[in-house]
């Protein structure tokens, strides 16, 4: 597929025509590049293996840029990425996609863009724009979720979040990567190194990395939020645990006296003058239940209770 950058993305009726006077952009499959690529002499031998891009990057060569994309699902964003490769000259470019994406966000230009100074570098910055259209609202919907998680746990309602955060800082770890890599796409192309584009139009691949940037430091931020509501957490369970050793001692200093008087007179010896005395058992349980009123006061006091 075609399309010749004017005022708008216009879709060619004839690939092989006017391509040497518009900037164009088109859109191959693989087995597709492998048979037409010597057409848009663009003067590089590149064998597309999708299944083997990785990542988002660039690369500068003689006459030509080259480059993949690696793009996560925002619905799972740990799930399998959507990969395509491009390649780009003064006159052009083209992408190499046998996933759709492609051709879905060139769609969503033609549909929305206008532009009253059309350029191939107004159009890529379109294009990335698109990529990481909607990532505000994602990390916004991340945020508010985190918050939520944080106040059920100083609330005490909250059973445990572990798994769930996790799983966010899972994401966001993957958003982080996929933001410096296009960082260092933009850079790349900010770069200019072989002039494909005019100079002053270059600046829009300072105002993407900028948003990238932004995009990059609350993905940051909202990963070291993720870590700190695990830590919120496990305090509160070593609270909880703290409680509950405190009480497991406090009844075992309050039993610990009665367990030495039950020991003492479990003795038994013939000759203990307390064995034969008429009102040595109601002096001994008075004496017991003393003990453990005079700890509860204690501890009390000492607001162990």
């Amino acid at each position: 597929m075609l399309y010749y950058i004017k005022n708008t993305l216009e879709k060619a009726e004839d690939t092989n025509s006017g391509r040497q006077g518009a900037k164009y952009v088109a859109v191959l499959t693989s087995a597709e590049w492998a048979e037409y690529k010597d057409t848009f002499d663009m003067g590089i031998e590149m064998d597309i293996d999708l299944a083997s891009v990785h990542s988002t990057k660039a690369e500068v060569n003689y006459d030509s840029l080259t480059g993949t994309f690696s793009v996560p699902n925002r619905r799972k964003i740990s799930g399998p990425k959507t990969n395509f490769a491009f390649a780009l000259d003064e006159k052009g470019i083209v992408f190499i996609d046998d996933s759709g994406m492609v051709e879905k966000i060139l769609h969503n230009i033609t549909r929305t863009k206008k532009w009253v100074l059309p350029s191939l570098e107004r159009f890529i910055y379109d294009f990335l724009e698109q990529i990481v259209t909607g990532d505000q609202a994602m990390l916004e919907d991340f945020d508010k979720e985190l918050d939520t998680i944080e106040s059920r746990i100083l609330e005490g309602s909250e059973t445990d979040p572990s798994l769930r955060v996790s799983r966010i800082r899972s994401d966001l770890r993957d958003m982080r990567i996929h933001y410096e890599q296009l960082q260092d796409l933009a850079q790349e192309l900010e770069e200019n190194e072989n002039n494909f584009f005019v100079k002053d139009n270059v600046r829009y691949f300072h105002l993407f990395n900028q948003r990238i940037s932004r995009l990059h430091d609350i993905t940051a931020s909202l990963r070291d939020y993720s870590i700190q509501i695990r830590e919120l957490y496990q305090s509160k369970l070593d609270v909880k645990q703290n409680r509950i050793m405190t009480i497991l001692t406090v009844i075992t200093s309050i039993f610990m006296p009665l367990t030495l008087i039950a020991g003492w007179y479990g003795m038994n010896f013939k000759y203990m003058p307390e064995l034969g005395f008429r009102y040595a058992y109601p002096i001994v349980t008075a004496v017991s239940v003393l003990i453990v009123i005079i700890s509860l006061i204690f501890f009390k006091k000492k607001k162990w209770l």
